[in-house]
């Protein structure tokens, strides 16, 4: 399905300078202004072209650093390397500095990686905030034809969610209204989450980045919940453009 009400503007690629260091995940840029030593602000965004979450990182936090990665298709491809709780360390004894803030980001299938470092206490720990683009998804609890988003599949996510309402971490979370059918949709999953804690979708309407449109707007402490209107594929590609306005919503 396709959509052409909306304006879907994209970006365009640039180049991205700064040092660059390599993991088995891709490749740490470093800020321009990065000394030996010092603490840096890390981004890991998961899934989607890496260039467009480097420079949107550079966009919105000229000082951090970023490494995008990119594992193919899939939230599996994505969880099952960080089901190990050494892997996320092991990223960021890559840069060789203090890490001053790590901020985890993931468009679409790239929260399988988020939600696997979420269930780990001491890598939790580690993280300050996380941005989730069009992309918390579960399966469906028995009976299927109930509709109820898997718990299981959502606990890390719940318990980061009251660490934010609590003003500990920064959870912010954007969707569309598309529904896969064959699993929970993001519309579903964030229903059930703000079920769990006990908040309301407050609904309104207006513009927000790239020609989207907010459709609903709940927040508690630093948790933040925006839904946006559309169930086109664009619709959906549009939330990865728009991750340099999400990231400047949780800094």
């Amino acid at each position: 399905m396709v959509e052409h009400t909306r304006a879907h503007e994209r970006q365009t690629q640039r180049a991205i300078p700064g040092e660059r260091i390599q993991t088995k995940f891709g490749e740490i840029i470093l800020p321009p202004a990065a000394r030996p030593g010092k603490p840096v602000a890390l981004v890991i965004h998961f899934h989607g072209a890496r260039w467009l979450a480097e420079q949107s990182v550079r966009q919105a936090y000229p000082r951090a650093a970023v490494l995008a990665v990119q594992l193919g298709s899939g939230s599996r491809v994505y969880g099952e390397p960080f089901q190990d709780a050494g892997t996320l360390p092991a990223v960021l004894a890559a840069l060789k500095r203090p890490v001053s803030r790590l901020t985890l980001t993931g468009w679409s299938a790239g929260y399988g990686a988020i939600r696997e470092i979420l269930r780990q206490p001491a890598n939790a720990a580690l993280v300050y905030s996380v941005v989730l683009l069009d992309g918390i998804h579960s399966g469906y609890d028995p009976p299927e034809e109930k509709r109820l988003p898997a718990a299981a599949d959502l606990d890390s996510f719940e318990q980061f969610a009251r660490e934010a309402i609590g003003g500990r971490k920064r959870l912010l979370i954007l969707h569309s209204e598309i529904f896969p059918s064959s699993f929970a949709s993001t519309t579903e999953t964030t229903d059930w989450l703000l079920d769990r804690l006990g908040l309301r979708r407050h609904a309104v309407l207006r513009w927000g980045s790239l020609g989207m449109q907010i459709v609903s707007d709940t927040r508690k402490g630093r948790l933040r919940v925006i839904g946006f209107a559309g169930n086109s594929a664009p619709d959906h590609v549009d939330h990865l453009h728009a991750l340099p306005w999400a990231l400047k919503l949780v800094k």
